[in-house]
């Protein structure tokens, strides 16, 4: 690449083109190529990278009407120095479009031919695209999915389920920042003190959730001497809602299957007090392995024994013989469409089929965890998605065959705690436009 290029744009430029070339995850892609940046340039990065691959299904649209011709038909280098141009230029406004513009130029360098398209395409870019951006609607699904760039079929399936209000305020709050939260692990350290050492500007306490600290800004985590310590995981306060909606006890037996990265086995583990046990199911073996180092950081080895197994296997009595567990917390693989915000990649991965695909695995493990709960026991049941073919119609399903289980009402069982989200009918749905996190779905049964 040539000198005269800024390190933050070269960067961005390598993870958008590992992306959409060689399908790479944003987060690890970007990790890889901001190896050697400084903070501020990783930054820079990380806006433009993310940012870009976020705003993929506005991007395009514009480009094409700017270039005359399908993106389909522009090469790959060409295409990648567009779309972070275009970026930059109209949704990030940080540096002189002269700057942006010549720095993509160089980049498309790397192509044998079209350079000069780019050039032309993105000073047109300065000229006409805040007209263009602005001029999108949203009156319907289809034209929501352009202005805030979702696949069509996801807003499609929200403006049914939200109605089309709710679901143009979700589509536009899933391009914004994320939520910075931190889970204080109560094994190791406390909230307030917690808080006093956080070199972050502000740092905002959650009643409904006393262990959730909130930052008001971005935070390198691991140099952290608080995350080396095991004082606090990265997980937003939608993902300590299934922990809390368990509700478990010291000296119970908890099961938590399908486990990893241990975000939600370490909490169970801190709200029993590191007293009783914790078995929690990974079937990865890499996973399983990233799960036993979250234990042991977060101290919790002494209450949670990880096992490496297949989570639709799990039957009435569990790993040779063991007692039904007193508490079982089922929180399947799933399409994560509540977490846009956080992954930026996401919404260009799931696909319309997706939902029922992951509703049948879901179904199978949720099927093999119920019997592993005790008479009198209870199972929640989770995701960290907004889709109802794997939320509410699942518990529906699950109740119809299941009757020896009941569903409680979390809305008003855990008022204080599952308030932040909207009540489901009896369960429980967080959406991230309302309620700032990220969307979680949870259900609670009891067992007769």
């Amino acid at each position: 690449m040539s000198p005269r290029i800024a390190p933050a744009r070269a960067c961005a430029y390598t993870v958008v083109r590992r992306v959409f070339e060689r399908g790479a995850y944003a987060d690890l892609a970007l990790r890889a190529a901001a190896r050697d940046l400084d903070a501020r340039d990783r930054a820079l990065a990380t806006r433009i990278a993310y940012g870009t691959v976020q705003r993929r299904g506005t991007l395009d649209p514009l480009i094409e009407a700017l270039a005359g011709r399908s993106v389909h038909q522009l090469d790959a280098p060409l295409l990648a120095a567009l779309r972070i141009g275009c970026y930059e230029l109209l949704y990030l406004k940080g540096a002189p479009d002269h700057a942006v513009v010549a720095d993509a130029v160089e980049l498309a360098k790397v192509a044998r031919r079209g350079h000069g398209l780019v050039n032309a395409v993105l000073r047109r870019a300065t000229r006409e695209g805040p007209a263009f951006i602005a001029g999108l609607r949203e009156g319907t699904p289809e034209e929501a999915a352009v202005k805030h760039s979702h696949p069509e079929w996801l807003a499609r399936l929200w403006w049914e389920l939200l109605g089309a209000e709710e679901a143009r305020a979700l589509l536009a709050f899933d391009n914004e920042p994320g939520e910075v939260a931190l889970r204080v692990n109560t094994l190791r350290a406390q909230p307030a003190e917690v808080a006093e050492r956080l070199p972050a500007a502000a740092v905002r306490h959650d009643p409904r959730i006393p262990e959730a600290l909130v930052l008001d800004g971005p935070l390198d985590l691991h140099a952290s001497p608080e995350w080396s310590a095991g004082a606090v995981l990265a997980q937003s306060r939608g993902a300590m809602l299934p922990a809390l909606a368990l509700e478990p006890r010291p000296g119970e037996r908890v099961l938590d299957v399908c486990a990893a990265p241990g975000g939600k086995t370490t909490h169970l583990a801190a709200l029993m007090e590191g007293r009783g046990e914790v078995v929690a199911i990974e079937r990865n073996p890499r996973r399983a392995a990233e799960l036993r180092r979250t234990v042991q950081r977060a101290g919790a080895e002494r209450c949670v024994r990880v096992v490496e197994g297949d989570a639709t296997r799990v039957q009435g009595s569990p790993f040779g013989g063991e007692a039904p567990f007193d508490r079982v917390l089922v929180d399947p693989p799933c399409t994560g469409l509540g977490t846009l915000q956080a992954r930026a990649d996401l919404r260009w991965r799931v696909g319309p089929r997706d939902p029922e695909r992951l509703a049948s695995v879901q179904r199978a493990i949720l099927a093999a965890a119920a019997q592993a709960v005790r008479p009198g026991g209870v199972l929640v049941y989770s995701t960290c998605t907004i889709s109802p073919s794997e939320n509410e119609r699942q518990i529906d399903a699950f109740i119809e065959s299941n009757p020896d289980f009941a569903l409680d009402d979390l809305g008003s069982r855990l008022p204080d705690r599952v308030g932040i989200g909207r009540p489901w009918g009896r369960c429980v749905l967080t959406l991230p436009h309302r309620d700032r996190t990220a969307g979680f779905f949870l259900a609670r049964l009891t067992r007769a």
